[in-house]
């Protein structure tokens, strides 16, 4: 992978978690600096990815923010690097692989439990915290799904 250096981000991102940052922040913006992407524009670009992209119940912020980090590490650069966009896709594809097979789906309303684009579920959810005890680890497996990947 091209700039990858440091190989152990999943407390990092699950304490960005911790802190109010969403999946996809958190995810994210701890890889951006060992690509040349300022931290806070990483968490910038990627607050959209939130709830399931903009908490529409979709793609869990989690996978969201990784396939970002992906894009950023072999992502095609010109239009004279076709191989590199065919490159991104074969790693997102292995990395949405490795996600169901850890954890059964990449839809936010299967992991969590609730869909937060149904106000009454986004209440009840909040009401029971189902971020705060599902989300860490969705965080950190998407963490360390990535850390395996990139280190190759």
């Amino acid at each position: 992978m091209r700039g990858y250096m440091n190989m152990d981000h999943a407390q990092e991102a699950v304490d960005l978690l911790a802190e109010g940052y969403s999946c996809s922040q958190s995810v994210f913006s701890v890889y951006a600096k060992e690509y040349g992407l300022d931290p806070a524009l990483a968490r910038k670009i990627s607050t959209g990815f939130g709830g399931g992209i903009g908490r529409t119940g979709n793609m869990c912020g989690a996978v969201s923010g990784a396939i970002l980090v992906l894009g950023l590490a072999n992502g095609m650069n010109s239009l004279q690097e076709p191989e590199w966009r065919e490159k991104s896709y074969s790693l997102d594809k292995e990395f949405i692989e490795k996600f169901i097979s850890r954890f059964g789906s990449i839809q936010c309303p299967d992991l969590l439990g609730y869909n937060m684009a149904i106000p009454e579920e986004l209440a009840e959810s909040k009401r029971v915290g189902a971020a705060k005890k599902v989300c860490p680890e969705l965080v950190r497996g998407a963490a360390e799904i990535l850390d395996e990947m990139l280190k190759k």
